[in-house]
């Protein structure tokens, strides 16, 4: 196996192509897809100061929610239910002591804010649906595309969190056409800061298990295949600032814990197929006149 790193070509090519049929033979065969110089360091910047602008105008005060990839915690605070269509924040575990009460800085504490950037804040709303955003989407053969989740991922330093091994299909299920995933890199993502890891090809194992809401906003996990990730065949996908990395839904990928002097900030968009059902089980829903968009 060998991993495709490839820089993006000119903006006037991109408006036919991104992805070239090597590059698209190469996301099928592994499940993942580094582009590096998608994005310009000004985009960086001023997704950023965007992200900085929103948790300074965000109050703590009213709700503190942890996010926990290690227990899923989350999934039982209706703070958490209620984002499919909101921008929420949600705070590193190592932020808050055992009295509620933030032990770090506002700015130093957010683990992530999610979901609806794409469609709420007018920042991200532009950025999430520049052409050659649509354009990568058609290459990676999204049909139909309708923009569903976005977070923006801050992986602070020290306390960053870890991000234990799992599909995007577990928690986002369409059957017939699994979700994409695509995560820019806003800062240069490293081994020391908790870069991504992923099993080349293990999407080829299918789905090990859903998480599932029910009528009542339960939310319980239905397991279809208990064997351990084989976690020694990850591989780490570090990245400079300006790349994106794509995801296949069924992908298994990871982040270990950033135990360093520098965050990690991230953005990640997740597409699904308007031509195929969207599971009404799925933990992340919308109201109805809220419906899903695709890039015009």
């Amino acid at each position: 196996m060998q991993t495709i790193t490839a820089s993006v070509p000119s903006q006037e090519s991109a408006e036919n192509a991104i992805l070239t049929s090597a590059q698209q033979h190469a996301f099928a065969q592994d499940g993942f897809l580094i582009l590096e110089n998608f994005i310009s360091d000004d985009i960086c910047d001023l997704l950023i100061k965007r992200a900085q602008m929103l948790i300074d105008q965000f109050e703590p005060d009213a709700v503190k929610t942890i996010f926990s990839a290690k227990d899923q915690r989350h999934a039982k605070n209706q703070y958490f239910l209620e984002s499919g269509d909101k921008i929420h924040f949600f705070f590193e575990e190592g932020a808050i002591d055992m009295h509620g009460q933030l032990i770090k800085e506002k700015s130093l504490s957010i683990n992530k804010i999610g979901h609806a950037l794409h469609d709420v804040d007018p920042v991200f709303n532009c950025f999430s649906r520049m052409h050659k955003i649509a354009s990568l989407v058609r290459d990676a053969g999204v049909s139909h595309p309708l923009l569903l989740q976005s977070m923006y991922i801050c992986k602070q330093p020290y306390i960053g969190g870890e991000v234990t091994c799992h599909q995007d299909s577990t928690y986002i299920f369409v059957k017939d056409q699994p979700v994409l995933g695509l995560w820019f890199a806003l800062e240069d993502a490293t081994l020391e800061n908790g870069c991504l890891w992923a099993i080349p090809g293990g999407h080829h194992g299918g789905l090990k298990s859903r998480s599932i809401r029910d009528v009542n906003d339960k939310v319980s996990t239905t397991v279809f295949d208990n064997t351990p990730w084989p976690l020694e065949k990850m591989v780490p996908l570090e990245v400079p600032r300006g790349s994106v990395i794509l995801l296949h839904g069924l992908s298994p990928h990871m982040s270990k814990e950033n135990i360093s002097s520098k965050s990690r900030h991230a953005y990640t968009l997740h597409v699904i197929s308007g031509q195929h059902e969207y599971a009404k089980d799925n933990w992340l829903q919308r109201s109805r006149d809220f419906p899903l968009k695709g890039f015009v």
